[in-house]
Protein backbone atom coordinates (compact mmCIF):
# COMPACT_ATOMS: atom_id res chain seq x y z
CA UNK A 1 0.00 0.00 0.00
CA UNK A 2 1.30 3.47 -0.91
CA UNK A 3 1.23 6.32 1.57
CA UNK A 4 0.87 9.87 0.24
CA UNK A 5 1.71 12.80 2.44
CA UNK A 6 1.85 16.55 2.56
CA UNK A 7 4.71 17.72 4.74
CA UNK A 8 5.07 21.31 5.93
CA UNK A 9 8.73 22.31 5.88
CA UNK A 10 10.02 23.49 9.28
CA UNK A 11 11.05 25.55 11.12
CA UNK A 12 7.97 27.79 11.29
CA UNK A 13 8.06 31.55 11.78
CA UNK A 14 5.83 33.21 14.39
CA UNK A 15 6.10 36.88 13.42
CA UNK A 16 6.07 39.04 10.29
CA UNK A 17 9.24 40.62 8.94
CA UNK A 18 9.30 44.26 7.85
CA UNK A 19 12.16 45.43 5.64
CA UNK A 20 12.82 48.97 4.46
CA UNK A 21 14.34 50.31 1.26
CA UNK A 22 17.18 48.62 -0.64
CA UNK A 23 18.06 48.35 -4.33
CA UNK A 24 19.75 44.95 -4.57
CA UNK A 25 17.94 41.62 -4.24
CA UNK A 26 17.79 40.44 -0.65
CA UNK A 27 16.03 37.99 1.62
CA UNK A 28 12.89 39.49 3.19
CA UNK A 29 11.54 36.25 4.71
CA UNK A 30 10.38 35.96 8.31
CA UNK A 31 12.77 34.02 10.55
CA UNK A 32 13.52 31.20 10.84
CA UNK A 33 13.67 30.11 7.20
CA UNK A 34 12.02 26.83 6.15
CA UNK A 35 14.74 24.30 5.26
CA UNK A 36 14.39 21.28 2.98
CA UNK A 37 16.83 18.68 4.32
CA UNK A 38 19.50 17.07 2.12
CA UNK A 39 18.15 14.16 0.08
CA UNK A 40 14.51 14.95 0.91
CA UNK A 41 13.64 15.85 -2.68
CA UNK A 42 13.37 12.96 -5.11
CA UNK A 43 12.15 12.73 -8.69
CA UNK A 44 8.39 13.29 -8.67
CA UNK A 45 8.32 15.26 -5.40
CA UNK A 46 6.07 18.30 -5.60
CA UNK A 47 6.70 21.63 -3.86
CA UNK A 48 4.30 24.42 -3.04
CA UNK A 49 5.71 27.74 -1.85
CA UNK A 50 3.41 30.56 -0.71
CA UNK A 51 4.00 34.02 0.68
CA UNK A 52 2.01 37.16 1.36
CA UNK A 53 2.14 40.47 3.12
CA UNK A 54 1.91 44.14 2.30
CA UNK A 55 3.95 46.92 0.75
CA UNK A 56 4.20 50.69 1.04
CA UNK A 57 6.07 53.10 -1.24
CA UNK A 58 6.03 56.34 -3.16
CA UNK A 59 3.86 56.53 -6.28
CA UNK A 60 5.33 54.57 -9.22
CA UNK A 61 7.99 52.75 -7.16
CA UNK A 62 9.21 49.56 -8.84
CA UNK A 63 9.28 46.31 -6.84
CA UNK A 64 10.37 42.79 -7.86
CA UNK A 65 9.48 39.79 -5.68
CA UNK A 66 10.44 36.13 -5.94
CA UNK A 67 11.24 32.87 -4.22
CA UNK A 68 14.88 31.86 -3.70
CA UNK A 69 16.87 28.90 -2.39
CA UNK A 70 20.10 29.02 -0.40
CA UNK A 71 21.44 28.62 3.13
CA UNK A 72 19.87 28.74 6.60
CA UNK A 73 21.70 32.02 7.13
CA UNK A 74 19.69 33.69 4.34
CA UNK A 75 22.36 33.61 1.64
CA UNK A 76 20.63 33.47 -1.75
CA UNK A 77 22.32 30.99 -4.11
CA UNK A 78 19.57 30.77 -6.77
CA UNK A 79 16.02 31.71 -7.69
CA UNK A 80 13.09 29.30 -7.81
CA UNK A 81 11.01 32.01 -9.48
CA UNK A 82 11.17 35.76 -10.02
CA UNK A 83 8.17 37.90 -10.87
CA UNK A 84 8.35 40.69 -13.41
CA UNK A 85 9.05 44.16 -12.06
CA UNK A 86 5.85 45.75 -10.72
CA UNK A 87 5.18 49.50 -10.72
CA UNK A 88 3.16 50.62 -7.69
CA UNK A 89 0.08 52.79 -7.92
CA UNK A 90 -0.57 56.07 -6.15
CA UNK A 91 1.23 56.09 -2.78
CA UNK A 92 0.46 52.56 -1.57
CA UNK A 93 0.22 52.27 2.21
CA UNK A 94 0.16 48.68 3.48
CA UNK A 95 -1.45 47.39 0.27
CA UNK A 96 -1.57 43.56 0.10
CA UNK A 97 0.43 41.24 -2.11
CA UNK A 98 0.64 37.44 -2.41
CA UNK A 99 2.39 34.86 -4.56
CA UNK A 100 2.32 31.10 -4.94
CA UNK A 101 4.59 28.74 -6.87
CA UNK A 102 4.15 25.01 -7.61
CA UNK A 103 7.18 22.92 -8.56
CA UNK A 104 7.96 19.37 -9.61
CA UNK A 105 11.35 17.82 -8.88
CA UNK A 106 12.38 16.31 -12.23
CA UNK A 107 15.94 15.33 -11.32
CA UNK A 108 18.09 14.82 -8.22
CA UNK A 109 21.77 15.11 -7.35
CA UNK A 110 24.23 17.97 -7.52
CA UNK A 111 22.59 19.09 -10.77
CA UNK A 112 19.00 18.31 -9.79
CA UNK A 113 16.15 20.17 -11.41
CA UNK A 114 12.78 21.59 -10.52
CA UNK A 115 10.12 22.65 -13.04
CA UNK A 116 7.60 25.13 -11.71
CA UNK A 117 5.32 28.07 -12.20
CA UNK A 118 2.85 30.13 -10.24
CA UNK A 119 1.21 33.49 -9.91
CA UNK A 120 1.57 36.81 -8.09
CA UNK A 121 -0.77 39.69 -7.31
CA UNK A 122 -0.10 43.17 -5.97
CA UNK A 123 -2.77 45.25 -4.29
CA UNK A 124 -4.08 48.23 -6.24
CA UNK A 125 -5.60 49.53 -2.97
CA UNK A 126 -6.31 48.14 0.49
CA UNK A 127 -9.33 46.27 -0.89
CA UNK A 128 -8.50 45.30 -4.50
CA UNK A 129 -5.78 43.55 -6.52
CA UNK A 130 -4.22 44.22 -9.92
CA UNK A 131 -4.45 41.47 -12.52
CA UNK A 132 -2.69 38.24 -11.66
CA UNK A 133 0.73 37.82 -13.30
CA UNK A 134 2.78 34.68 -14.02
CA UNK A 135 5.65 33.63 -11.79
CA UNK A 136 8.29 33.35 -13.30
CA UNK A 137 7.86 35.66 -16.26
CA UNK A 138 9.16 33.38 -19.04
CA UNK A 139 8.95 29.71 -19.98
CA UNK A 140 12.76 29.46 -19.99
CA UNK A 141 12.89 30.43 -16.29
CA UNK A 142 10.48 27.66 -15.21
CA UNK A 143 13.23 25.01 -15.01
CA UNK A 144 15.75 25.59 -12.22
CA UNK A 145 18.94 23.65 -11.44
CA UNK A 146 19.26 22.91 -7.71
CA UNK A 147 21.60 20.69 -5.71
CA UNK A 148 19.31 18.27 -3.85
CA UNK A 149 22.20 16.59 -1.99
CA UNK A 150 22.51 19.48 0.51
CA UNK A 151 19.95 21.24 2.67
CA UNK A 152 18.21 24.18 1.04
CA UNK A 153 16.48 27.08 2.77
CA UNK A 154 13.57 28.51 0.79
CA UNK A 155 12.88 32.22 1.12
CA UNK A 156 11.21 35.32 -0.28
CA UNK A 157 13.30 37.92 -2.12
CA UNK A 158 12.61 41.55 -2.96
CA UNK A 159 14.32 44.31 -4.92
CA UNK A 160 13.27 47.97 -5.07
CA UNK A 161 14.02 49.87 -8.30
CA UNK A 162 15.13 53.00 -6.42
CA UNK A 163 15.88 53.83 -2.81
CA UNK A 164 13.31 55.76 -0.76
CA UNK A 165 12.56 55.91 2.94
CA UNK A 166 8.92 55.23 1.96
CA UNK A 167 9.72 51.80 0.49
CA UNK A 168 8.70 48.99 2.82
CA UNK A 169 7.90 45.32 2.28
CA UNK A 170 6.27 43.14 4.93
CA UNK A 171 6.18 39.34 4.68
CA UNK A 172 3.60 38.09 7.17
CA UNK A 173 3.08 34.60 5.76
CA UNK A 174 5.62 32.22 4.21
CA UNK A 175 4.91 28.50 3.77
CA UNK A 176 6.75 25.65 2.05
CA UNK A 177 5.05 22.27 1.50
CA UNK A 178 6.42 19.00 0.12
CA UNK A 179 4.00 16.56 -1.50
CA UNK A 180 4.90 13.05 -2.54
Amino acid sequence: MDLYLTEPVAPFHTAARITNTFTTKQDVSPSPLPVILAGRLRAGTKLIVRAGGDYSSLTAAVLTLGFWFGTRQGTITGDLALAGAFTAGTTPAAWPWWMEWHGLCTGVGTAGSVLGQGQIQFGSSLTAFNAEAPLPVTQALRTVTIDTTIERAIGVSATWGASSASNQITVSQHTVLILN
